[in-house]
């Protein structure tokens, strides 16, 4: 399953998402041993698709949303 996501870290400050492979454990290019060290890190899903294109065109739509 291919998703787009959002993540909201405890500063309010967010990151929002793609991953094509399925690997839904992805954090994004952020320093890991951090997301270790802190569980109050947020992850949603905010949009499912098998289809790639459909994920490409939506994550631009999701950035100008939030």
């Amino acid at each position: 399953m291919k998703v787009i996501y959002k993540i909201t870290y405890p500063n309010e400050k967010i990151y929002l998402g793609k991953v094509l492979t399925g690997t839904l454990t992805y954090f994004g290019s952020v320093n890991s041993e951090l997301v270790e060290r802190d569980f109050s890190i947020r992850k949603e899903i905010l949009l499912e698709s098998e289809d790639a294109s459909e994920i490409n065109s939506c994550e631009s739509k999701f950035i100008l949303e939030y």
